[in-house]
Parts: structure tokens; C-alpha cells; sequence
């Protein structure tokens, strides 16, 4: 698993057209990590939001709006911590953040809601329920995949997480 994984990440990384020349880090490599970085808070507070808001017995409007509100929040919460690491000063950090963060946790948070409420019964289903986590794994899966292509096109312009990694230093 290891040899294939290293492969992988080889060829990600040889891999540079004429679109990458201008910023050789916008590799798919750095958009997948990136976008990962992002689904995790985006998955954290969607999860979360979900689970309050459904153990709540509130509706769906309700539910939605809290899980896309703590799903910015910790998405911005680990990029924030990451560059607070660095020993920017807490304002400068919150700006790097939002520049860093906004559409990519925008783009990952309108497929994957958009996603459950295309899906028939997924509004509806209980915490008990399969079809609960069943469509929110998969509209997740669904918002890393659409959510990639946007993160390399931003960071492969200095924005996005490009703007981290330039105070971040890796």
C-alpha cells in the first residue's frame, strides 16, 4: 500500500503543465491535501450541526443553517490554528483564514447540502437511520471531488491555500 501510495504521490508531483509553470505548487498533490485540510472542518462541523440540530428534533432550514455555520467555523478553526502556529498575531491570522478558506469551504458546503436535498428521504432521515450517514458520507465525497479543481485553480493564483503556505513555510 505504502509502494503504491508513494507512486502516487511521485507522479502527482512530476506532473507539471503549462498551467502549474507560473506556480509550480499547485500540483493536484497540494489541491488534494488542501481540499482535504478543508473537508475535515467542513465534515467536523457538518456532522456535528447535523446531529445537534436532528437530536433537537429541529427542521431542516434550522439543521442546515447551524451544521453550513459550524462548518465554516471549524474549517476556518484549523487553518486558523495552523498559522497562529507560525506566530502571526491573531487578527493577521483570521485574514490569511478567510483568504485561505472562504470558497473552498463555500463550493464544499453548497455541493454536499446540495446533494442531501436533492436526495429523496436524506432531509427526513433520523441519527438511527443508514440513509443518514449514508448521504451525508457520499454528498461529502461528492462536495472533495468538485471542491479539488477549485482549490488548484486558486492556489495555482497565490490565493487560497497558497496564501497559507506562504506564511506557513512548507
Amino acid at each position: 500500500m505504502d509502494h503504491e501510495h508513494t507512486a502516487h504521490a511521485h507522479t502527482a508531483h512530476a506532473h507539471t503543465g503549462h498551467a502549474d509553470a507560473e506556480q509550480p505548487s499547485a500540483t493536484w498533490a497540494v489541491a488534494v491535501q488542501a481540499t482535504l485540510h478543508c473537508l475535515t472542518g467542513c465534515a467536523i462541523g457538518e456532522v456535528l450541526g447535523m446531529v445537534v440540530g436532528t437530536a433537537l428534533g429541529w427542521g431542516n432550514l434550522a439543521t442546515t443553517v447551524l451544521a453550513i455555520v459550524l462548518a465554516f467555523v471549524f474549517g476556518y478553526s484549523l487553518t486558523l490554528r495552523g498559522v497562529l502556529k507560525t506566530g502571526m498575531g491573531f487578527r493577521a491570522a483570521l485574514r490569511v483564514a478567510l483568504a485561505a478558506d472562504t470558497l473552498s469551504i463555500a463550493v464544499m458546503e453548497l455541493i454536499d447540502n446540495g446533494v442531501i436535498a436533492l436526495w429523496p428521504d436524506a432531509m427526513d432521515a433520523k441519527l438511527a437511520d443508514l440513509l443518514f450517514w449514508a448521504s451525508l458520507a457520499i454528498s461529502l465525497a461528492i462536495a472533495f471531488v468538485v471542491t479539488v479543481p477549485v482549490n488548484k485553480w486558486m492556489i495555482g493564483r497565490g490565493k487560497g491555500h497558497a496564501v497559507v503556505h506562504q506564511h506557513h513555510g512548507h
